[in-house]
């Protein structure tokens, strides 16, 4: 009978583990993106990184809280293969997205979606702040619609920035 336990734990282990490593992973959308400075950016172009995208608005009183919680896990995981993208709303004025970016020196990619089509291509998000965290294969392994809890961040990002 004791048998029996310990093979039935043993064989529910290896199921989940099974199932943990054939998880559906969804691909991050082929989006082009526009940033600051002007420049197309391809999301394809980080592959090999880890990426955080952040949909933002300087409207939003979530976003502005976790920026400057976001800039400092940029500036820590950055030399370890992370790049963070903060994608500005289509609502958002570019003037204000440029401003805000420049006074509070933002020492990451900032994009502007002006049509909302980054938006729509990540399921279309409505909701700021809204997190995708892409793995080093393109991949979308997390998503956070509101303040990011940045302890579960480090944790995700700590073990993506490992392998």
């Amino acid at each position: 009978m004791r048998r029996k336990i310990i093979l039935v734990v043993i064989l529910a282990a290896v199921a989940v583990a099974i199932g943990y490593l054939l998880r559906d992973k969804t691909p991050a959308p082929p989006i082009t993106l526009t940033t600051l400075n002007g420049k197309p950016l391809t999301l394809a172009s980080l592959k090999g990184k880890v990426v955080i995208v952040n949909f933002w608005a300087t409207s939003c009183p979530g976003c502005i809280a976790e920026m400057p919680d976001l800039i400092r896990t940029h500036q820590t995981y950055a030399p370890r293969g992370l790049e963070t993208v903060a994608i500005a709303m289509s609502y958002d004025p570019p003037a204000y997205v440029l401003n805000y970016a420049e006074r509070n020196r933002l020492p990451f990619i900032v994009a502007l979606d002006l049509k909302g089509e980054a938006a729509q291509a990540f399921g279309n998000v409505k909701l700021t702040p809204t997190t995708f965290i892409i793995d080093k294969s393109g991949n979308i392994i997390h998503k956070t619609v509101g303040i990011l809890d940045f302890a579960k961040l480090r944790t995700i990002l700590g073990k993506e920035l490992a392998g």
